[in-house]
């Protein structure tokens, strides 16, 4: 049976730079949509015979804003992938879009290329938030979009929101969570607003602007949760929820460390033992594509050890959490030192263990940096205490008297 591999494809290309935003993104580069078609059509060509015996189940285009650069490309590039890799019969391909460039022309043409599930950048039900971080859309687009989507047949919707924007209350995140709600989607993804060094908006900030504090964050963050599972969303990762069955499996694949590959400048991959990702330039990638030259920004191969580091980091992340026999199986390291730390979190809250599984409560996601840094770090010091005894009985290490 055919091992499973993901593909991201980046489409670098928006109308315009929300001011949050520090994704590899360019707005007035329509120019070069083209070229750039070429280019990932030569680079999937390139690379997808180095995956054989490999089954690709899920494709995500990601931005940027892929909606812009149109369906037609876009209907080729989901072509090209199916001709060069061995694509599932059920696989999950997901396209992002903002709603002012997701009409029911687009949607169509590209359920019609394959793309079964849509993300859609809501972000806000409130006009005044969303024009606050130069967003090009009002709600009445976001209600539009939805429509054309479910017109289109795609019944798989994803929403994003953001909570701390500048100018919210939690009244008017509340009013944002039910108007996504009653939009009726099968997945929610609401992430808490992050400034980003070198944004507009890092800028705005330095000059004095407030956002919504820490406790206000959390006391937004806390309340979702709560909603969204009386709604019957189930979480299944810090900032994503699902119905039963709509759980993104494209996403999942990278917080359980499963293999992927990933096209575009920017973009990350993570197969053959080794992770690497291409240059952040747009042109550059282009001209080393199709003309010869360096693309590959970083790669690294990457250690057993760093994989358990990577184990704890990223299933934390999720509600399925982390199991000692798993642990141990994969990284033969003790989990003893691990499990007297989330002993420690369950007193304070911040961890549940459930049918040997332990995992992050909502409260302990709010903190989940600090307390995911503190079990490494733990694991840093057992990783030491296994290792230098080794390395004094292969001679490798010389202790003083």
């Amino acid at each position: 049976m055919a091992e499973k591999l993901g593909v991201y494809i980046h489409i670098p290309f928006c109308k315009a730079k929300c001011d949050y935003c520090d994704f590899y993104s360019l707005p007035d580069r329509e120019g070069a949509m083209d070229d750039y078609l070429k280019a990932l059509t030569e680079h999937i060509k390139e690379t997808a015979p180095l995956t054989k015996g490999w089954q690709v189940d899920t494709v995500y285009i990601g931005g940027g804003t892929p909606s812009v650069f149109g369906a037609k490309r876009l209907g080729k590039l989901l072509g090209e992938v199916r001709r060069r890799f061995d694509v599932a019969r059920d696989a999950e391909i997901t396209c992002e879009a903002n709603p002012e460039s997701a009409d029911f022309s687009f949607l169509r043409a590209v359920r019609h290329a394959g793309v079964n599930r849509l993300s859609l950048g809501m972000q806000s039900a409130c006009d005044g938030e969303l024009h606050a971080v130069h967003r090009l859309h009002d709600f009445a687009q976001v209600q539009e979009a939805v429509q054309a989507a479910r017109k289109a047949k795609i019944k798989n919707l994803s929403l994003d929101l953001i909570y701390g924007l500048p100018g919210q209350s939690m009244e008017s995140w509340q009013r944002s969570v039910e108007s996504a709600l009653a939009l009726c989607p099968e997945h929610l993804s609401c992430y808490g607003l992050k400034v980003e060094p070198g944004t507009p908006l890092d800028g705005r900030v330095m000059r004095g602007e407030s956002l919504p504090d820490d406790d206000m964050q959390a006391d937004m963050y806390l309340w979702m949760v709560e909603r969204l599972t009386r709604a019957g969303f189930a979480q299944y990762e810090i900032s994503n929820f699902a119905k039963p069955g709509f759980q993104s499996r494209h996403n999942l694949k990278y917080w359980m460390g499963k293999p992927y590959v990933g096209f575009g400048p920017g973009a990350h991959s993570d197969f053959g033992g080794r992770r690497y990702s291409f240059v952040r330039d747009l042109d550059r990638y282009i001209g080393g594509i199709l003309r010869g030259g360096a693309v590959i920004d970083q790669s690294d191969l990457i250690p057993h050890r760093e994989r358990g580091s990577e184990y704890l980091m990223l299933r934390l992340r999720t509600t399925r959490g982390i199991e000692e026999w798993e642990y141990r199986r994969e990284f033969s390291m003790s989990f003893e030192p691990i499990e007297r730390k989330l002993e420690e979190y369950e007193r304070q809250g911040w961890a549940e263990k459930r049918d040997r599984r332990w995992f992050l409560t909502p409260k302990g996601f709010l903190v989940s940096n600090q307390l995911i840094g503190d079990l490494l770090a733990l694991q840093e010091v057992a990783t030491l205490e296994n290792t230098l005894p080794r390395l004094r009985d292969q001679g490798k290490l010389k202790l003083k008297p």
